[in-house]
């Protein structure tokens, strides 16, 4: 099951740029991404010269946010947030399965000190087609034993509040966004990664996102982000201060 075009038009209508279109570009841009789907499905082309001209690492110790729109328009919102080593590595759309696909070029070879994941809102969505909870937590816990055998701290960020997808009319979210949650924190603790917890930052007391802080129900407008700002602050502080994982012995590293 492919990414339906409404998914592909709610994803255009959220972004900060989308007022700035016209039908003629949204459609366009919807016509590309349907075509990706077929020629880069984890669209590994969308990062890869940003990539390969990073400058070499600095004494800012280097930190990958990996993620979808949400993390990606974090980085548009708030530029000034991703200095000093934070590279934000976010795709509008994206599922885990997706986020995998792309977790050794988008992270590893980056040689982070630390990855932020935040992944889950488009699995519960149904995004690249229906996923179990199961199934996204197998993809978070292989995201995390990629990283952490390369020596690399993990944080693993909340799924942000929601109380409906307006591209998935009628799809029960709340619950499925508060069990995955309730899981990602205990699997952080489990692994020694960080949770950070975004959910309780930016929830309206009923587990919807607070309406005064968000574009559509589901991702942040500016003000959010800044709600988000010291939730990943504190994470970044906790995770640098765990010792690194002892990478594996690897004979292509």
């Amino acid at each position: 099951m492919r990414a339906a075009p409404l998914a592909l038009i709610a994803l255009a209508a959220a972004s900060p740029l989308a007022a700035a279109q016209t039908p003629a570009e949204i459609a366009a841009g919807n016509a590309a991404a349907e075509q990706r789907l077929h020629d880069d499905w984890a669209w590994m082309d969308r990062y890869k010269a940003e990539d390969a001209a990073l400058p070499p690492r600095s004494d800012a110790p280097r930190v990958v946010f990996i993620g979808d729109s949400i993390t990606q328009m974090w980085r548009d919102a708030r530029p000034a947030f991703f200095v000093a080593g934070r590279i934000g590595r976010g795709i509008g759309g994206q599922t885990t399965p997706q986020m995998l696909v792309r977790f050794r070029q988008d992270v590893i070879a980056l040689h982070p000190a630390v990855v932020q994941i935040m992944a889950g809102t488009n699995d519960i969505a149904s995004n690249t087609g229906p996923m179990t909870a199961e199934e996204t937590e197998a993809n978070i816990r292989t995201m995390t034993e990629l990283a952490q055998v390369h020596g690399i701290r993990v944080i693993l960020g909340s799924i942000p509040p929601a109380s409906h997808f307006a591209w998935r009319p009628g799809l029960e979210v709340t619950r499925k966004i508060e069990t995955l949650d309730a899981w990602l924190k205990a699997y952080a603790a489990r692994t020694g990664s960080v949770y950070a917890d975004y959910w309780s930052a930016l929830q309206d007391g009923q587990g919807g996102f607070r309406a005064d802080w968000t574009i559509d129900g589901v991702h942040p407008n500016p003000t959010g982000y800044d709600q988000m700002i010291p939730v990943a602050q504190r994470a970044i502080a906790e995770a640098l201060a765990k010792p690194a994982p002892a990478p594996l012995a690897i004979a292509d590293q």
